[in-house]
């Protein structure tokens, strides 16, 4: 057993203290690595017992090298997350004499300056908290960092699927430099389609040997009740969730802020004991319903993806899914929620509310059954992450070398695989911009760089998102939630009633200039919509959708609702029998179904724009054509694509997108437009519809 090579005042501790009598064999099994020095990504199920799997093979070497002061990070996306480990780790490192401490943006003063002046041995943190330590005149970047041996990062897909994870990768590389070492780098995770490519992702500079740990096969969907069925609408799934499972604990999830308010609220009006959770609403009022949600037994909590992450709210007996979420990965993640009972199962209950979501829940059940998990991207060319990384290596080092900043964050794979020319041209237009100054070789914030984000307003540069203008919602004194400002521009008369933390809400005075909204409690019906929730669906996600439609095959799974739904929905595709084809479709106006994902159709649907010179319309099955545009034009603007370099077919980018880019001011317009295509592009997809054989179908559609 690998148990035996920790050391032992770790394994008194864990058989006599903890009361363990063995270790998971996962646990086990990632001992000799992680003592070995390896960057490794730990693949096992959410609440199966990562973090101990990390911590304690890291205690071991904390005690057998005999590291001093702080040796090891904890890095998490959200606080929560951080809070709820918090307790565990404290008394894991207290068992053998060391420490543990929390520090983000929620902690008092007078914790972190009794962290600052003894540091703990293992810090939880946010990348953003590492950045302001870094950046801080009060903070001793060499007494704080100086000892870092390891730093674990868990739910590693939350942070490398978006420049969340490329700024704390730049982070940890600055961190790296401070140490003067190689640091142990180890990422855990419940569900990751590429492990390989996401290792050397988190590794960065570090030569170390790197791995990944993958649980047995155990089949995966056999252990797991998921079950599918057809209600027609948010009533009748509130009604379904009144109705079903009374006595239990069910975690109901959602995909918008707002359906998740107008279900909480729905329930209620069923007397179900319901609580509500979202990104909007104020810490204390998630906690709260958090909190209770953890200690109640029969009730239930509708939450958004702020649920996935592995913030522990108890035991749960059910999952119900409201129609689809976008990914086999985040379905995982929810559904992991459960089975953590010894002789209870992993369950699933989705509940469709329309025809579309309905087939694409069946659609990502059928993927997850084959075994797909989507692979982890990490978004392609952050230009503008690297801008603010400039920034923020002017304000560490009080001025930085002109041929010096770049060697600090270079071991990051985002910034090493930029074209060198590129990186100039960034810096050039920051200097010509006065985001920068260059003094004799060392670079500064320049007079608009030091006004947007010199230490005046200096927290600017760590929030990587732009978020729309938010009102603070508040009744009397406590702070609610917050809501878009889109929510008090109303033409109609009377009162705005808002839902939020699924109670109605009355507003009595709107504070435009301090952007603050006045309630009170009301029982009139309300709504509350925030901007930019639904993306388009991926290629995989639609190649299912078009088997599900394609086919005549049921499922044991589905209700008989869900089949004849299902049975009417094929009906409307009766061209739809040859898989490996495309078809274009006369309905009225020719529209050419590709199934090929948003991204992909985005791209293709620009080339033949240009090809065929008028306007073509996307979304992520099809792309439709103007009403005057004949098949064979179609036909031919098809066999043309071919003749495209591939470096060519990216999609058309609005610049209204770059606005809402944090820093695109740091960037040339072309820089911009680069990047954001990059990110839309699909090329697996583009490649999969240029290739498939195309059949022309007329006579609308039959």
């Amino acid at each position: 057993m690998s148990f035996d090579l920790l050391h032992p005042a770790l394994q008194h501790h864990i058989i006599n203290s903890l009361g363990w009598t063995e270790l998971r064999p996962f646990q086990d099994a990632v001992i000799p690595r992680i003592l070995d020095g390896e960057n490794l990504i730990v693949l096992a199920p959410t609440a199966g017992g990562k973090t101990e799997a990390s911590c304690f093979p890291t205690i071991s070497k904390m005690l057998s090298e005999n590291w001093e002061g702080l040796s090891v990070l904890y890095i998490c996306p959200i606080k929560a997350l951080l809070n709820n480990l918090d307790v565990r780790l404290q008394k894991y490192f207290s068992l053998v004499g060391r420490r543990a401490a929390l520090w983000h943006g929620d902690v008092k003063q007078g914790a972190r300056k009794s962290i600052l002046r003894e540091p703990p041995d293992l810090l939880l943190t946010t990348p953003e908290s590492l950045e302001v330590m870094l950046i801080s005149p009060n903070v001793d970047e060499n007494s704080m960092f100086g000892n870092l041996r390891m730093v674990i990062v868990d739910e590693i897909h939350a942070f490398a699927g978006d420049d969340r994870g490329w700024h704390l990768l730049s982070v940890l590389e600055r961190i790296t430099k401070v140490a003067e070492r190689d640091i142990q780098r180890v990422g855990l995770s419940a569900t990751v389609g590429n492990p390989k490519e996401m290792v050397d992702w988190v590794a960065g500079s570090n030569p170390n040997k790197r791995g990944v740990y993958l649980p047995p096969d155990d089949g995966g969907h056999d252990d797991a009740d998921v079950q599918l069925d057809y209600v027609g609408s948010i009533e009748n799934a509130s009604l379904v969730i009144s109705r079903l499972h009374r006595g239990e604990k069910r975690l109901v999830f959602v995909d918008s802020r707002a359906r998740a308010e107008k279900i909480g609220a729905e329930l209620r009006m069923r007397e179900v004991t319901t609580f509500v959770t979202h990104s909007s609403l104020s810490h204390d009022q998630r906690k709260q319903a958090e909190e209770a949600f953890s200690t109640g037994n029969d009730c239930v909590i509708v939450a958004t993806s702020v649920l996935e992450l592995g913030v522990d709210v108890g035991d749960l007996d059910r999952v119900i899914q409201i129609d689809s979420p976008a990914t086999v990965s985040s379905f995982l993640q929810r559904m992991g929620r459960t089975g953590r009972r010894s002789g209870s199962k992993r369950n699933c209950l989705f509940l469709a509310t329309k025809t579309s979501t309905l087939i694409q829940a069946a659609a990502l059940i059928d993927l997850w059954k084959s075994g797909f998990v989507e692979p982890v991207e990490a978004p392609a060319l952050p230009y503008h992450i690297l801008s603010q990384q400039l920034m923020a290596l002017c304000l560490q080092e009080k001025g930085i070398g002109r041929n010096e900043w770049f060697d600090r964050i270079r071991g990051v794979l985002g910034y090493s695989s930029m074209p060198a020319e590129r990186v100039s041209q960034l810096l050039e237009w920051m200097l010509e911009k006065q985001i920068m100054w260059d003094d004799e070789g060392v670079l500064w914030l320049g007079q608009k760089g030091e006004e947007e984000y010199g230490r005046r307003n200096f927290l600017e540069l760590f929030t990587v998102f732009m978020t729309p203008p938010l009102f603070s919602v508040r009744h009397g004194r406590r702070e609610i939630g917050y809501v878009d400002d889109m929510a008090f521009v109303d033409k109609r008369e009377g009162r705005r009633v808002l839902l939020l933390g699924g109670r109605a809400w009355a507003v009595t005075n709107l504070d435009w200039q301090r952007k603050i909204a006045y309630v009170e409690p009301t029982d009139a019906k309300g709504k509350t919509r925030w901007q930019g929730e639904g993306l388009g669906l991926g290629f995989h996600m639609c190649q299912s959708i078009k088997k599900i439609l394609g086919t005549d095959d049921d499922r044991q799974n589905w209700s008989q609702r869900v089949t004849q739904e299902i049975t009417e929905a094929r009906e409307d595709f009766p061209w739809l029998r040859s898989l490996d084809d495309t078809h274009i479709v006369d309905t009225g106006e020719f529209r050419w179904w590709t199934f090929g994902g948003f991204g992909a159709n985005a791209s293709i649907s620009r080339a033949l724009s240009q090809i065929m010179r008028s306007s073509v319309r996307f979304d992520s099955f099809s792309m439709r054509f103007e009403s005057y545009v004949k098949a064979n034009e179609i036909e031919n603007g098809i066999k043309q694509l071919s003749k495209i370099p591939d470096k060519q077919l990216r999609p058309n980018i609005d610049d209204r997108a770059i606005t809402g880019l944090k820093f695109n001011e740091c960037l040339p317009h072309d820089m911009a437009i680069e990047m954001l295509a990059e990110r839309l592009h699909d090329e697996v997809g583009c490649k999969h519809i240029m290739k498939s054989p195309f059949r022309t179908i007329v006579a609308s559609a039959e």
